[in-house]
């Protein structure tokens, strides 16, 4: 049964909310790096063919994450209220809302996407064999997206704790199928690169399912009355695209940038690609405590301002932007002294290691970068105020789009130089949500 869903705003309690979605948030990244591994013992054209299928379906990914991000604020804006049914509602409705997106998802995909890749990517057989897969892993969408409503409830209702249960058997049957697809093992076909694709849709179909057991055993759906009313209302869906709709942009003009750059970085060669590409799962894995406090950030500010204690926001904030830099910090050092263990997981050799690793100094500067910038970003996430969300982050974008034009296109500079794009990035984004939190324009906003 829940009870009072109203929070505090102690370490204690940041931590409580942040650990659990950070080991929640260390399995999908295991199926990337997992991917990543099998596919760098197909070669290094597979690797870098992955860079550009992993970052597509992430762009997808973080439109999932939109709406995650607008119905978790205004879950936990119920919660810091205390009104449980609502947040049932808001539940129900967000999942209908989620299928839909997903299905224009798989419809973009199969009718717009060929026609981008083909004339975007210079190497024919990489652009063939990225269409092929993207075409079979877009069918997970409407699997990710039921699940990271999951992730809205149980984040927004400070229930984290339950979080590992459907990630951990996701990683589980991840790593096992990626295994046995890829390379034929068990009995299974030998169905190559496409392998990593399938065995991804299976296991999020398992991760959604073993989630969904554990919210029915708890008896979530009683408390939340997720199915009392079967009706959809227009208001709350609404009200739900309203908060959500400026994050889903967002997002996906983050990804889809993000996916240009890695086409610049085609350009250079199959190399610069394949590199990028490791870069990508070290953003995923240090990133790990960065959005877990992020995610704290969003659920915190939101159901404080709910109890109508506005005063204290701002330390609250100061409070987990302090924890989220100090966990990141450990791991950018760890990664700095022993950059050869985690590249040389992927297979490539010495020579690999030694092109890679400076880059991956420039990429761990970044991290810790993003360790309180993402912090203040939710945070603007958590006051409703999601559309100053999607303005910080076109000006930020535009930024970041003309460095890697002019360092990668124009001046044809180094891969590590391309990667300081990373620091312009982030860099923009503190500075203007800090600027906008400090100035107080998010107080009195009322859902």
């Amino acid at each position: 049964m829940i009870q009072d869903l109203r929070l505090q705003t102690g370490y204690k309690q940041i931590l409580g909310l942040a650990l659990p979605i950070s080991m929640a948030m260390v399995v999908p990244q295991i199926n990337f790096i997992t991917n990543n591994i099998f596919l760098g013992g197909l070669g290094e054209q597979a690797l870098a063919s992955a860079a550009i299928t992993g970052v597509y379906y992430l762009i997808f990914a973080v439109i999932g994450s939109g709406l995650n991000n607008g119905l978790q604020s205004l879950i936990a804006r119920k919660a810091g209220q205390n009104l449980p049914k609502e947040i049932g509602k808001l539940f129900y409705h967000g999942v209908w809302i989620a299928l839909a997106v997903a299905f224009l998802g798989i419809l973009l995909t199969y009718t717009i996407a060929p026609v981008i890749l083909r004339s975007t990517i210079h190497n024919k057989v990489i652009a063939e064999q990225v269409i092929s897969f993207v075409l079979i892993r877009v069918w997970g969408l409407p699997l990710l997206y039921l699940y990271v409503m999951r992730n809205a409830l149980l984040v927004g209702t400070n229930q984290t704790k339950f979080l590992v249960w459907g990630t951990l058997s996701e990683a589980l049957t991840n790593i096992f199928l990626d295994y046995a697809f890829i390379y034929g093992h068990f009995g299974f076909p030998e169905l190559g690169f496409n392998g990593a694709a399938y065995a991804s849709i299976i296991a999020e179909g398992v991760g959604l399912l073993v989630i969904y057991i554990v919210i029915h055993l708890k008896g979530m759906h009683r408390a939340f009355a997720f199915f009392e009313d079967w009706k959809l209302e227009a208001s709350t869906v609404k009200m739900i695209l309203i908060k959500s709709s400026p994050l889903v942009l967002q997002f996906a003009l983050s990804i889809i940038t993000w996916e240009y750059f890695y086409i610049l970085i085609e350009h250079h060669g199959a190399r610069d690609l394949a590199v990028s590409n490791t870069m990508r799962n070290v953003f995923g894995i240090a990133g790990i405590f960065s959005w877990s406090f992020a995610a704290t950030s969003n659920t915190m500010v939101s159901n404080v301002i709910g109890q109508g204690r506005e005063s204290e926001v701002m330390p609250l904030i100061l409070k987990i932007s302090k924890v989220s830099a100090f966990f990141s910090f450990i791991l950018i050092m760890l990664l700095n002294i022993f950059p050869e263990i985690l590249l040389s997981l992927f297979g490539q050799g010495e020579d690999f290691i030694d092109y890679a690793t400076p880059v991956l100094r420039v990429v761990s500067t970044a991290l810790f970068m993003q360790s309180f910038s993402v912090v203040w970003l939710n945070a603007v996430t958590g006051t409703g105020k999601t559309a100053v969300n999607l303005l910080i982050e076109i000006v930020t974008l535009i930024l970041y789009t003309a460095y890697v034009y002019l360092v990668l296109e124009v001046w044809n500079l180094s891969l590590t130089w391309g990667w300081v794009s990373e620091w312009v990035y982030w860099i923009s984004m503190f500075s203007m949500a800090f600027i906008y939190m400090r100035s107080g324009k998010w107080r009195s906003i009322k859902f």
